[in-house]
């Protein structure tokens, strides 16, 4: 609901005034020390109201076919009253209401009062206390008024109104105990369903919040590789730019230049990864990157100072869309840990189409630059996932003689995980 401003406020230009709470003594019993909204559920007023005038209806109607119980008179209505009354704290406190509705319903039979719908409101009472999870306080409950009817029908009739009274059948304790389990058998059984449906919107709610933990991951992955491989690239060319700037100018604006176009290809891969979370399940506005683009990889390279040698074996084939961006930036990752992590100046690339699968190899044989031959880890991190998501592997390590290589097979065909 839109907050409304008063003429005043809007003249003085003042931010719109929030409409005032409740008044301080109903604040004091509806919220908690730090303004916390802890009102319970409202009081059921129309179906106690209804399920009153039902209960006083039909105890008259009963009372006119039972002959030798006692009358209904002031106090038999204040017991019905009561045990319906009972009824509007069932929300917030269901085991207090099917207490007291029992007890008002023991104390109308011990008065010799007609059967009739008295036990109703002790069965809406037991059937909230079970839903509501008081399932022992509910039986007890139960329990409790179908002793009580006990001893009243079969030992101390002597004593009670009215005068003149005999023992009930025991036939009819049989019928009350069935009625009693038949409420408690229905309770449970809606209490069963609310826990099933409880569990499929938990679960729901957890299968939601995978999917947005593997959107979070698939995007933070490309960014990743997109910042890693550029920034890479940036930083060799400005270190370059930096030591020629006085004896080669022309070769530290060709630097500048290679800096240019790196940042420009990141700032637009970038900003397609962004696009994709400001407008979910809208089409990406420019093409995925894919093994077409190799080329580019290995122009970036070359302007970082890396010679890389391509080899393309076996029956080109299509690709799908998902299998195609994680070759790209599996190689990609792959020349960028060569970039910044290898002190070799040539790396070779390639990739070989198989029976039902593609196979790419990334490879160098120069000594590590830092203390990591393959990088600090997450880029490798990273390219597993991609390939784990597709159904593929991944192997990665130094070979024997010196170098690295990163050699991943992917499936041709799609994987039930591949991102579409």
């Amino acid at each position: 609901m839109e907050e409304q401003q008063s003429p005043r406020a809007a003249g003085r230009g003042g931010p719109p005034r929030r409409r005032e709470g409740p008044p301080p003594f109903v604040r004091r019993w509806v919220q908690g020390p730090d303004d916390e909204d802890r009102r319970g559920p409202r009081l059921p007023w129309p179906s106690t109201a209804a399920l009153t005038v039902f209960v006083l209806v039909g105890s008259h109607f009963a009372a006119h076919s039972q002959t030798g119980r006692a009358p209904l008179d002031a106090f038999a209505h204040v017991l019905l009253v009561a045990s319906c009354a009972a009824l509007l704290i069932r929300l917030r406190h269901p085991v207090v209401a099917v207490f007291a509705a029992s007890a008002a319903a023991m104390v109308y039979l011990g008065a010799g009062y007609p059967y009739g719908p008295v036990f109703l409101p002790v069965m809406v009472g037991c059937f909230t206390a079970v839903i509501a999870g008081h399932r022992r306080q509910a039986w007890g409950a139960i329990a409790m008024l179908w002793l009580g009817h006990l001893l009243v029908a079969h030992w101390l009739y002597r004593w009670l109104p009215p005068s003149g009274d005999s023992a009930a059948p025991w036939g009819q304790e049989v019928g009350v105990a069935a009625w009693a389990v038949a409420i408690a058998a229905v309770a449970e059984l809606v209490r069963v369903r609310r826990e099933q449906w409880a569990r499929e919107r938990a679960g729901r709610a957890a299968a939601e919040k995978r999917r947005a933990d593997e959107e979070r991951l698939r995007i933070a992955r490309e960014l990743h590789d997109v910042l890693a491989h550029s920034i890479s690239v940036i930083n060799v060319q400005a270190g370059v730019g930096l030591a020629l700037l006085d004896s080669d100018p022309e070769q530290a604006r060709t630097a500048l230049t290679t800096i240019k176009s790196a940042s420009k290809e990141a700032l637009g891969e970038v900003r397609q990864v962004l696009e994709t979370l400001r407008a979910p399940g809208e089409a990406p506005r420019s093409p995925a990157p894919g093994l077409e683009r190799l080329p580019e990889l290995v122009e970036q390279a070359a302007s970082a100072g890396l010679t890389v040698e391509t080899t393309i074996t076996g029956k080109s084939e299509a690709l799908s869309p998902g299998t195609d961006l994680a070759a790209f930036r599996i190689v990609q990752e792959a020349l960028t840990n060569v970039v910044r992590h290898s002190a070799a100046r040539t790396a070779r690339v390639a990739v070989g189409y198989e029976s039902g699968a593609l196979l790419l190899r990334v490879d160098d044989d120069g000594p590590p630059s830092g203390g990591d031959a393959g990088g600090s880890g997450n880029g490798l991190i990273g390219m597993r996932e991609r390939a784990a998501a597709l159904g593929g592997t991944i192997d990665a390590g130094p070979v024997a003689g010196g170098g690295f290589r990163v050699t991943a097979r992917l499936p041709l065909a799609a994987h039930p995980k591949e991102t579409p």
